[in-house]
């Protein structure tokens, strides 16, 4: 790679100066990009930086060479640093006019950090579409068709993973946050948003593969025992990739194998994104539960003494072995040591045969008031569970004759009616619920501050 890539192209964006630079080459892009090639006139670009440089919101230079710098000398010397790092050349045309281009693999990972930070979402439909579209066109030119259809592929099935990754991301920051109202900013302003909302329900909506695999692969194990499109598609990929057509036609074998194969074998890729998604939605409600437990019960007295050992361990930066030195530990749990141990600690000795003697089964009735209430509390327990079908029941129930509803409207006078509220959000997404949601405004209800959605029966 540093063959093509200069040694010290990175230098600009890993230096004090890197926003200064990013921002100038942002704005050189932004110049060149709407230009018949990423090439214009050096006193074009001059007169940009140089505005860039006269705004008070413009980042300082902390390099001593531009502190004695007008903006004009600054623009000047930002172009020289840039060419000398590798991101732009200059050249002079016939009419003796300098220009500026940038370099061709400059373009590249400008676009690509320029996606990055702007958050872009792969479109799985587009690529998804293609392929199929492809898989079924009859054209002069199968080789070309073929690359094509191989490389959407690679780029759906690296999305996919890259999704997976992402939600695995969520799942491991998930623990970084201390309150309530951080976990659900992240969970429904962050995760929902930017993950369940642009990739993951469209993945298994309008972009799901299952509408188009079966007829992608059957065309293209069609095309696999077709042996004039064999023939043809070798001839001309051997010519794409300089290769004799006996290899070429090994390349058309192999393409069409790692197609197919891609398509059977997604299904664990799709699998283990809906586990992660659910895991994710589930440990992000249970910890939130957990923090809006009471104080009152066992339960909310071990969290009060979770919370206070990670505030420590926070505080101190200590590692997780670090728990052995906090203080306030030792007020909780009292461990003392022994220097003499009995047998008795270590084993229970065998004391010989008994003589077995059996003893009367007494044959007891079972306590019918003590039976019927603890079916009544398994029964209750069961009924509060907040599965699918309970939520669905909840809000047909809140509906009523209503077409839709605000989930400000929905009873928010306890934890357990927000809890539920919650649940909504979170299932609404899923295909086979009877009611769909979409965000609204951030409000505050009840003592709960959230972003309120609108809840609509489906039709």
């Amino acid at each position: 790679m540093f063959h093509v890539i200069p040694g010290n192209f990175f230098t600009p964006l890993s230096s004090p100066n890197r926003i200064v630079y990013w921002e100038c080459i942002c704005k050189l892009f932004s110049t060149m990009e709407h230009q018949l090639s990423f090439g214009v006139e050096r006193d074009v670009l001059v007169d940009e930086l140089e505005y860039y440089f006269e705004q008070i919101q413009s980042a300082e230079m902390q390099e001593e060479e531009f502190q004695a710098l007008d903006s004009r000398g600054k623009a000047n010397s930002m172009l020289r640093k840039l060419e000398s790092y590798g991101w732009i050349e200059s050249e002079t045309d016939k009419s003796y006019v300098q220009r500026v281009n940038f370099k061709e693999y400059a373009v590249k990972i400008i676009k690509t950090l320029l996606e990055i930070a702007d958050g872009k979402q792969i479109e799985y439909q587009g690529y998804i579409y293609t392929i199929y579209s492809l898989a079924r066109s009859n054209t002069e030119h199968p080789g070309i068709v073929l690359l094509q259809i191989l490389d959407n592929t690679d780029m759906l099935i690296t999305g996919l993973k890259n999704l997976n990754s992402n939600i695995k991301h969520y799942i491991d920051e998930l623990t970084k946050h201390k309150t309530v109202a951080e976990i659900m900013h992240v969970l429904f302003n962050d995760y929902i948003t930017n993950v369940v909302d642009k990739a993951y329900h469209r993945l298994r909506t309008s972009d799901n593969v299952s509408k188009f695999r079966p007829e992608i692969i059957e065309r293209l194990e069609s095309k696999s025992h077709n042996e004039d499109y064999i023939a043809k598609t070798a001839k001309e990929i051997s010519g794409i990739r300089e290769v004799s057509e006996e290899d070429g036609r090994e390349l058309v074998y192999k393409y069409l194998h790692e197609i197919i194969e891609a398509f059977r074998n997604m299904d664990d890729i799709l699998m283990e994104i809906d586990q992660k998604n659910t895991q994710y939605q589930r440990a992000a409600i249970n910890r939130a539960r957990f923090l809006l437990s009471g104080d009152e019960d066992v339960r909310g007295q071990i969290k009060e003494i979770l919370l206070g050992i990670n505030e420590v361990l926070n505080e101190e930066n200590m590692e997780l072995g670090g728990i052995y030195r906090i203080e306030f530990l030792d007020e909780l749990v009292r461990i003392y040591s022994s220097s003499v141990l009995d047998s008795n600690s270590l084993y229970s000795p065998t004391e010989g045969h008994k003589e077995f003697s059996p003893q009367e089964l007494v044959a007891e009735e079972p306590d019918l008031i003590k039976r019927q209430e603890k079916i009544r509390r398994i029964t209750e327990k069961m009924q509060n569970v907040l599965s699918p079908v309970r939520i669905g029941m909840y809000v047909e129930q809140q509906l009523g004759e209503k077409k839709q509803l605000r989930a400000a409207q929905f009873p928010l006078y306890t934890e357990e009616d927000f809890i539920k509220i919650i649940y909504i959000r979170l299932y609404g997404q899923r295909k086979n619920m009877k009611y769909k949601v979409e965000p609204l405004e951030e409000i505050q209800v009840g003592g709960y501050r959230f972003t309120d959605f609108m809840i609509r029966r489906k039709s």
